[in-house]
């Protein structure tokens, strides 16, 4: 059996000190948020961010509900590689866009995520075209009321574990280097995905703990 590769993506990125620190330690995406967060950043910002990053590391614009010609603009200004859409966006709201996108679920249960997996399965069986179909990942994340991620808060991994998804999983949820590598055990994630887990601050991240929880991923990579 081959060894398992668990893809990061290190998100509430404000700042070029921690972009170009994370894209060094090997992350393999970059979060900006545009939604109402303590690690809200402007477009200009993340514009400046991404226009000094090295290749092949994917960014991801972070949105809550926005109208959708916000969403295009910013995605067009910065130049983003990736939407991630963290509200209550359907799934005709998605097909809007020419960028992937990943539809994130703030899980206390399981109804509202495997609406959208039953549907996935429903067009597979059909051969039919999924209205979602620039949907390649689902992003699974903590609720908290009135918040929509980088709470901190630890998400159940038991109601994750036996999702019968076909597009591949995210893992978020108040994840630090003390508790990934479980995570990744229980879960086995397509990716995990950081925010809080490595700040000092909101907006700001913390070089110790950011190289810690990278160590553990590649330790658990074999």
């Amino acid at each position: 059996m081959g060894r398992q590769v668990t893809r990061v993506k290190i998100c509430g990125i404000t700042n070029m000190e921690d972009a170009l620190l994370a894209a060094e330690l090997g992350a393999n995406a970059l979060g900006f948020v545009f939604a109402e967060s303590p690690r809200k950043v402007k477009p200009d910002k993340a514009a400046e961010i991404i226009a000094e990053l090295p290749p092949f590391i994917a960014t991801v614009g972070v949105f809550v509900n926005h109208p959708a010609r916000e969403v295009k603009a910013i995605a067009n200004y910065c130049k983003l590689d990736v939407l991630q859409f963290h509200g209550e966006e359907t799934g005709d709201y998605c097909q809007q866009f020419h960028q992937r996108v990943i539809k994130g679920f703030r899980m206390r249960n399981y109804t509202e995520i495997e609406d959208w997996i039953f549907h996935e399965n429903e067009f597979e069986a059909e051969t039919l075209l999924d209205p979602a179909s620039n949907v390649v990942a689902y992003l699974v994340d903590a609720y908290a009321r009135g918040q929509y991620g980088g709470t901190g808060i630890h998400l159940n991994w038991e109601l994750v574990r036996n999702l019968e998804s076909r597009k591949p999983l995210i893992l978020a949820g108040g994840l630090d280097h003390k508790n990934v590598a479980l995570a990744i055990k229980v879960v086995k994630p397509f990716a995990v995905d950081v925010s809080s887990g490595v700040e000092l601050k909101p907006g700001k991240k913390d070089k110790r703990k950011l190289r810690e929880f990278m160590k553990v991923i590649r330790e658990c990579e074999g």
